[in-house]
Formats: structure tokens, C-alpha cells, sequence
């Protein structure tokens, strides 16, 4: 499957550079001076989201899923044509004249969750930079109330709730993250470098799910 080649290839630059949060920098850096944003470097960088969420552990594992599938489903379309389908804007463009925008398995409700998912890994990765000392369980129920929680039906919210207390602490979290040789300082400025180049780029898909009117779909 093409996704199983991104994540190895993703991993494999992951050791290249020694952690997931740097090999996050290079990919998002591929965003730079692009008139629209460009399909294959946002897939590329939300496979580092699902090495991320590994971390986290098998609490998170229906969350990754549901990013697997989105960037599956994404990538499909990408793949049935790489030049029309080389930026975001065509994809939403086509799934609008078509009709098909708000069905559960369109590539556009694929988008809208997988930004949604990096706004939870943000905010989570953001917290723990900026209070390293908090309880992991703390921060990513933050971080889920403020993401992914007022999308959600019932039932999701229900299920994240139990898998809270599955996590493990945040020290062995943030050791996980750490590159090799290195220490806790560097990994913390990665992310506040990860971070300041992330909130752009998601202020602006955001905007574009606004301007297709597809920003507030909820679960099916």
C-alpha cells in the first residue's frame, strides 16, 4: 500500500535526522513560496503525525486509524492524477462540483480530519513544551476538548475518555521524542520551531475549509 510506503519512508527520514518532531520541520519547510498547498508534502508530514500519535502508545490507536484511513483516501485520488490533484484547492474544488463534498468517505471530510488531528497534536506537543511538568493525561485531554471534542458525537468523546487512562507518563513520552545524543533542550526548541511553522499553515487550511464551507462537519 502506498501509506505503508510513506510511513517507512517517513521513518526512515525520521532516523536520518534523529526524531520525528525534525524530520516534522524539513517536511513542512517544503511549503514554502507554494501558491496553494501542495498535496504530497502535507501527506508526507501528516505520516509524521501518525508517528507521533505512536508514541502516545495503544491509547491513541483508533485516533491513528482514522488518520491512516483519511490520508489513504487522500492519497488515492492524488495518485489517480498527481498533477491535477497537486494541491488541496483542486481536490475540494472537484468533490464541490460534484456533489460529494460532505459524504462520509469524500476526500474533503479526509482533509477536514486529518487538520483537525494535527490541531490536536499541536496543541498537545505545544503544552508539554511550554509546561514540561504536566500530566500527560492532563494535556492531551486539554488538547482534545480544544480540538477534536466539539466535532465529536458521544460516543467518541466516551471512548477517548476511557483511553485516558491508558496513557503513560509524560516523562517516558517526551524520552521517546528525544533524537539520540541528545537532550531535553533541543527537543523542546524543535517544537516551538515545529509549532510557529505549523500555525500558519493550518490558519490557512482552515481558511480554505471555510471558503469551501466544509469547516464545521461533525462525525458521521
Amino acid at each position: 500500500m502506498q501509506t505503508e510506503r510513506l510511513v517507512k519512508e517517513a521513518t526512515e527520514r525520521m532516523e536520518e535526522k534523529g526524531s520525528e518532531i525534525r524530520s516534522a520541520i524539513e517536511e513542512l519547510s517544503l511549503f514554502k513560496h507554494e501558491d496553494h498547498i501542495s498535496t504530497r508534502p502535507f501527506l508526507n508530514f501528516c505520516t509524521l503525525v501518525l508517528q507521533v500519535l505512536d508514541k502516545i502508545g495503544p491509547t491513541m490507536a483508533v485516533l491513528r486509524q482514522d488518520v491512516h484511513q483519511n490520508i489513504q483516501r487522500l492519497e488515492k485520488l492524488h495518485e489517480l492524477d498527481p498533477s491535477v490533484y497537486s494541491n488541496l484547492v483542486e481536490i475540494l474544488k472537484k468533490e464541490r462540483a460534484e456533489g460529494s463534498a460532505r459524504k462520509a468517505e469524500s476526500c474533503t471530510r479526509a482533509l477536514v480530519w486529518l487538520t483537525r488531528s494535527v490541531d490536536l497534536t499541536v496543541a498537545l506537543l505545544d503544552k508539554l513544551a511550554k509546561d514540561p511538568g504536566q500530566n500527560l493525561a492532563q494535556v492531551v485531554e486539554e488538547s482534545y476538548n480544544s480540538t477534536l471534542k466539539p466535532w465529536h458525537g458521544w460516543i467518541s468523546s466516551a471512548a477517548f475518555k476511557v483511553a485516558l487512562k491508558l496513557l503513560p507518563e509524560n516523562k517516558a513520552f517526551i524520552s521517546l521524542l528525544v533524537a539520540r545524543g541528545e537532550d531535553y533542550t533541543i527537543l523542546i526548541e524543535e517544537i516551538h520551531t515545529l509549532v510557529s511553522l505549523l500555525l500558519p499553515l493550518l490558519n490557512e487550511i482552515h481558511t480554505l475549509l471555510r471558503t469551501f464551507g466544509v469547516d464545521r462537519l461533525k462525525a458521521t
